[in-house]
């Protein structure tokens, strides 16, 4: 089911949507207590067959392109992922949980994007889906590289 909307239409929509759920989202898990964050559950737990992070390097060169993907985490109130705070135990404690903040905001919004269908024919349907999976996944693949790194500190 979906509404008959004209291209313009249909773009601003979809861009106000995102626009709301990206904010909705990022702003809800920034407000999380660090320790809330830190558990991980079985979604979002580090896997063997990552192999310590080396599939992301293998399978997406992750090295080469990671410093283009776009830090948005302080816009919210997170913290920046740029670069590691300090060496301390805490630091890297910290930088671990935002990252992990990081990679649900992403999954999140992955999850959400079925709901485009909603006001979408199946054109602009699949420009979000496509939409969704470029803007989430290089940080989602990001992120797991860099808690495979942090787990070998700690």
């Amino acid at each position: 089911m979906f509404a008959d909307l004209s291209n313009g239409a249909a773009a601003s929509i979809n861009a106000v949507a995102w626009l709301v759920v990206g904010a909705g989202v990022g702003g809800w898990l920034a407000r999380q207590p660090v320790e809330r964050l830190i558990a991980t559950g079985w979604f979002t737990r580090l896997r063997p067959w990552e192999s310590d992070g080396d599939l992301y390097v293998r399978l997406f060169a992750v090295r080469k392109w990671k410093r283009l993907v776009p830090e948005a985490g302080t816009w919210l109130g997170g913290m920046s992922k740029r670069r590691l705070p300090g060496t301390r135990h805490a630091d890297l404690h910290r930088f671990a949980a935002e990252s992990l903040r990081a990679e649900r905001t992403h999954f999140t919004l992955l999850a959400v994007t079925p709901v485009f269908v909603l006001w979408n024919g199946p054109g602009w349907f699949a420009a979000n889906c496509a939409f969704s999976l470029v803007i989430n996944v290089p940080p989602i693949v990001v992120t797991r590289f860099n808690r495979h790194r942090l787990a070998r500190l700690t």
